[in-house]
């Protein structure tokens, strides 16, 4: 049997799959020990996982719009977002993230770290400390370091064509050069543990023994076979922690269930938007606004019931359509139930992961700032033609199939 200690942040989503991967290897015999934010003790508590939290490094207690120190809704460029990724994630915290694993280490002897993929300061830890390494992302990978896959971020289709690489390959390129400001904290960092300077950022990605990405390969555009040490392991889904029960709203008019991001992203007018479309079409819908939006701060139509959280796994067999800001888990998980989706990406992964079911004929993408007319209009279109429902079948099929055979512990396991 191995040790095995996990590190992440409170940035949302990738909190629960990396605590399921490391559940599921505490089932199998294993030792293991995940590190994060205050604010997910609870999760890691719920699914039986010893948790510690970061001692000097960045983190949160709560999941409020206040307690986010990320705040990307704040930024006005696709540069500041970085930024802000670079100062309070990746690099500006490096070292802090290096000695508190490092002391970890010092307790929790473990032979392999799995970290998500922005804690640069945890693979200085484990490469300093000769530590097995593996990255895992809870998504599509996030960075511009995966040879053939579209440019992330944009929402971009797959290349069809030797122009159209030469342009993904071109704005990766950019990308990756506007990570490099973040390259003197990260080489301090190594140089408090004795490692080597690096030249290029994302050098230090060479560090992952293994880089597992916890997403369906039939949703992703990534290259087939995916370059080493990159591999799919399937999507890690489930309602998190803090979800309450709550029943269907009464009624037969067909269900339209409502998914804005656990984190706040001023998603406020686009969510009111949405209640006008719904009010205005022969719908019941169920409309969840996730821990940092209180539902009393919206006006609902007498067909709409809001409500801070639900069990959308239990929820999603009955619903006709899906409303998303298409984050990961909101965007596979109805299309597993066969769902046609409404996506309003607001940035992060989003429009990409619209893209991924848009593109395959599951979805109907628009902006986040769309009229409440064209939001009744597009749901309309998903609730009356059959086509929409039935591309979302087939590329939800995929989906489950690759979820009943995930493999991150298996992955783990080899690695040790």
């Amino acid at each position: 049997m191995a040790r095995y200690l996990f590190t992440t942040w409170e940035g949302g989503g990738h909190v629960q799959p990396l605590l399921m991967v490391a559940a599921e290897l505490a089932a199998r015999g294993h030792e293991v020990l995940a590190i994060s934010d205050p604010a997910n003790a609870a999760d890691a508590r719920a699914l039986g996982v010893p948790f510690r939290a970061w001692k000097t490094a960045p983190f949160q207690t709560g999941k409020t719009r206040d307690d986010d120190r990320l705040r990307d809704f704040e930024a006005d460029s696709p540069l500041a977002v970085i930024e802000r990724l670079l100062d309070r994630v990746m690099t500006g915290p490096a070292a802090a993230y290096a000695r508190d694993t490092l002391e970890a280490l010092d307790a929790f002897p473990a032979d392999v770290v799995v970290s998500q993929e922005l804690l640069l300061g945890v693979m200085v830890a484990a490469q300093a400390r000769g530590t097995k390494l593996a990255l895992l992302a809870a998504n599509i990978w996030s960075l511009p370091n995966l040879p053939g896959a579209p440019p992330f971020g944009a929402g971009m289709a797959p290349a069809v064509d030797d122009q159209e690489r030469a342009m993904h390959a071109m704005v990766a390129q950019m990308a990756r050069g506007l990570f490099q400001s973040g390259l003197p904290a990260l080489n301090a960092a190594r140089a408090e543990h004795g490692l080597a300077e690096l030249p290029d950022l994302f050098e230090q990605y060479d560090a992952a023994d293994a880089i597992l990405l916890a997403t369906s390969p039939a949703f992703d555009f990534a290259p087939d076979p995916l370059p080493a040490p990159f591999v799919h392991v399937g999507p890690y889904l489930a309602d998190p922690a803090w979800v309450e029960t709550v029943g269907l709203p009464s009624g037969e008019a067909p269900l339209v269930l409502v998914s804005f991001s656990s984190l706040y992203q001023a998603q406020e007018a686009t969510l009111r938007n949405v209640l006008t479309a719904l009010g205005a079409l022969p719908v019941r819908a169920l409309v969840t606004t996730g821990p940092t939006l209180d539902p009393a701060e919206f006006e609902a139509p007498d067909n709409v019931e809001v409500v801070r959280s639900a069990p959308h796994g239990a929820l999603l067999e009955n619903a006709a359509a899906f409303v998303t800001h298409a984050g990961h888990g909101s965007t596979l998980r109805p299309l597993m139930a066969g769902v046609p989706l409404l996506c309003l990406p607001m940035g992060r992964d989003q429009n990409d992961n619209a893209m991924r079911a848009a593109h395959r004929g599951a979805a109907i993408t628009l902006s986040p700032d769309a009229a409440p007319e064209k939001i009744g209009q597009a749901l309309s279109r998903l609730l009356d033609e059959p086509a929409w429902r039935e591309a979302a079948k087939a590329l939800g099929d995929g989906i489950t199939a690759d979820a009943k055979g995930r493999g991150a512990a298996q992955a783990l396991e080899a690695l040790a």
